[in-house]
């Protein structure tokens, strides 16, 4: 897949989320959109490169196109990582500068790299000489007490002279002090104009943005506005047929919409082939719980997968029979 295939399905982006977009979730939105770009989960440069831990890379074919997104500050490090990355098929290396975790910024990357610009443009810039693969970046507009309207412009002036042509911006700051991670996800205000006069500044970098976007009426608006690309996140996870079953139709003018029903049914052959490998139903219906929020039936289809899907010997036929109950209420 060439670089200019990612970049053509950056229009819209699943983002990357911890314990949630494995490749079980992954496989399921593609199923609902053929055109969304999609992420992995954030994948650190030592757990590869020191820890040899390769399973991390693990995907199906039919997910392209497709993102790995690392974390890490060491530039060589990050590096290596890009290469086994790229020797693993990802269509795109993207850099992590926006998760505000503990975890992650005891190993001084993520969200506290907004820091230090120049550390970042020398990560990019190994990266890119390490692979051939489009290497992009995901940042805050700032951290703490950082002005966002100085430092953005610096940060980005900076990763661009590194070679980075592609960047996503979540309009919100990350506060490292006194946020939870997952209040920083809701507490520091948005800031979405911040974000469009940075494209206008940067006329030639393709900006995305991230951050509360929960429809694909609101995404249109900002493609509309002069964005390049929107990404989603807990939207498209917890209610991932309304926003991918028409992305393609409403966001590249391709195809028609899918139906949520209809993947259920050609998940069923993965499930098996997944389930023969040993993974637990579970463990990929968890992602699936959502598929039908807001439409008759939901509730039952959420309560047998959560019921069943851990039993011992849980199979397809659950799945199968949870469907049935949605379909015979919508048919009612």
């Amino acid at each position: 897949m060439s670089k200019n295939n990612a970049q053509k399905a950056a229009r819209l982006s699943v983002a990357p989320m911890m314990d949630w977009t494995d490749r079980h979730c992954r496989y399921l939105h593609r199923l609902l959109s053929r055109e969304t770009l999609l992420y992995t989960e954030m994948v650190t440069a030592p757990a590869l490169v020191r820890g040899q831990a390769l399973h991390l890379l693990e995907f199906n074919p039919e997910e392209h196109p497709v993102a790995l997104q690392l974390g890490g500050s060491d530039p060589q490090e990050l590096a290596e990582a890009a290469r086994l990355g790229a020797d693993a098929g990802y269509d795109e290396i993207n850099l992590n500068c926006g998760c505000p975790s503990d975890r992650v910024q005891s190993g001084a990357f993520g969200a506290v790299l907004m820091q230090t610009p120049e550390l970042v443009a020398d990560c990019v810039a190994a990266m890119r000489e390490a692979v051939d693969v489009e290497v992009t970046v995901k940042c805050r507009i700032g951290v703490d007490e950082q002005e966002p309207e100085q430092v953005l412009p610096d940060f980005l002036e900076k990763i661009r002279a590194a070679g980075c042509k592609r960047v996503t911006i979540h309009a919100r700051k990350a506060w490292l002090q006194g946020l939870s991670p997952k209040e920083n996800r809701d507490i520091p205000p948005l800031d979405y104009d911040l974000v469009h006069r940075m494209k206008a500044a940067f006329p030639d970098l393709h900006v995305s943005i991230n951050g509360g976007i929960a429809t694909l009426a609101e995404a249109k608006t900002h493609l509309e506005r002069g964005l390049d690309g929107v990404m989603v996140g807990r939207a498209a996870y917890h209610q991932p047929a309304d926003l991918l079953c028409a992305a393609d139709s409403e966001i590249y003018g391709t195809g028609a919409v899918s139906d949520a029903g209809e993947a259920v049914r050609q998940m069923l052959p993965y499930i098996e082939a997944r389930l023969s490998e040993g993974a637990k139903l579970n463990q990929i219906t968890r992602h699936m719980l959502g598929l039908f929020a807001g439409k008759p039936g939901a509730r039952q289809w959420r309560r047998m997968l959560s019921e069943g899907a851990c039993r011992a010997g849980a199979g397809p036929e659950l799945v199968l029979d949870a469907l049935a109950q949605v379909e015979n209420r919508a048919a009612a």
